[in-house]
């Protein structure tokens, strides 16, 4: 199958510069809608790759997401809420982009386009074969990307990726590929938008579902999340409360804060 890049391809819509804001909204939320379709398309390619990740951190392997610009930023976005959300340590997940912190908050000119620094920026955390690495480009053809899938490969290091055309060279070094492919973007090439979309939900499930299989949570609820603020201290405080039948506040409160989690807690009662 020969490879067209459907993200560069020209928006169904023109002179978006003579477009009321009304008729723009109406439009953007149009194609958004589509997202949500594409991605039910992949639910099997998803379920399959979680199950491996959730396998390999059962045996002490991590996930490393890896990207350049909006696919970097939306990977060290996932990976950076899984620690006070689920409780876990940092490091299990982590978010590698092209051009290091800098490029978090501002384009860094070229860094995607080094095929080697990849490959260098995920030796800095010692990358093994207990490991996942799990790329991510809109395009499927960014060269920083690339190079570091077929380093982990050629190293025995399970991959996966995500990126919205059909047939893309990322994919054809990953094991296993995701491809979601949205359409052309609203504003031509624009790949923040709906490519962007599918990827921060496809992070969503991946990160969420890998949690819950790890026993991360109970029920519904995010029993190991930090209590790093007042609100989540409340969160946890109410969620405690049903638990254990109990409604004086401020003496769950106190319970919880020596605890240090809610299910450190409810396993302090119960023991």
């Amino acid at each position: 199958m020969s490879f067209q890049k459907i993200t560069e391809t020209e928006s169904n819509y023109h002179h978006l510069e003579k477009m009321p804001v009304a008729e723009l909204l109406a439009n953007i939320n149009k194609e958004d809608k589509q997202v949500p379709e594409a991605i039910e398309k992949v639910l099997p390619q998803i379920e399959i790759l979680i199950k491996v990740i959730v396998e390999k951190m059962q045996r002490d392997g991590r996930l490393f997401y890896i990207g350049a610009g909006t696919s970097g930023r939306l990977g060290i976005l996932d990976a950076s809420e899984c620690p006070p959300t689920f409780g876990v340590l940092p490091g299990l997940i982590t978010g590698i982009i092209a051009g290091g912190q800098k490029a978090i908050t501002s384009a860094v000119e070229f860094a995607e386009d080094d095929t080697e620094q990849g490959w260098k920026d995920l030796q800095q955390h010692h990358v093994c074969d207990k490991d996942v690495v799990f790329g991510i480009a809109a395009s499927g053809t960014t060269p920083y990307v690339i190079g570091a899938l077929q380093k982990c490969r050629a190293n025995g290091i399970v991959t996966g990726s995500i990126c919205c055309n059909i047939n893309a060279p990322l994919s054809n070094v990953s094991d296993y590929p995701i491809e979601i492919i949205v359409g052309p973007e609203f504003i031509t090439g624009s790949t923040r938008m709906k490519s962007g979309t599918a990827q921060k939900l496809i992070l969503n499930m991946i990160s969420t579902c890998v949690m819950i299989q790890l026993g991360r949570v109970e029920n519904n609820y995010m029993v190991n999340m930090q209590l790093s603020n007042e609100k989540l201290i409340d969160r946890g405080v109410k969620m405690a409360m049903e638990q254990l039948h109990n409604d004086d506040y401020e003496t769950v409160k106190q319970l919880l804060l020596q605890s240090g989690s809610v299910k450190q807690l409810l396993k302090n009662r119960h023991s």
